[in-house]
């Protein structure tokens, strides 16, 4: 019997415990400015670059 009680003490206090928490904080959005812009512009000229680079290098193996 008191194993029961105990059991049935035991469960009340965590069922409090577990319904005692705060709802997390909502997340802030976060701002996309101008480093996701700076990002795409480097990207465009690394992506020119290459290209050049392989064209270069296709017309020096033809010759």
């Amino acid at each position: 019997m008191k194993k029961f009680l105990a059991l049935i003490v035991l469960l009340l206090v965590f069922i409090y415990v577990g319904q005692a928490q705060p709802p997390p904080p909502t997340p802030e959005p976060i701002p996309i400015d101008g480093g996701l812009f700076a990002l795409l512009i480097g990207g465009v000229i690394l992506g020119g670059r290459e290209v050049y680079m392989h064209e270069k290098k296709k017309k020096k193996h033809k010759k």
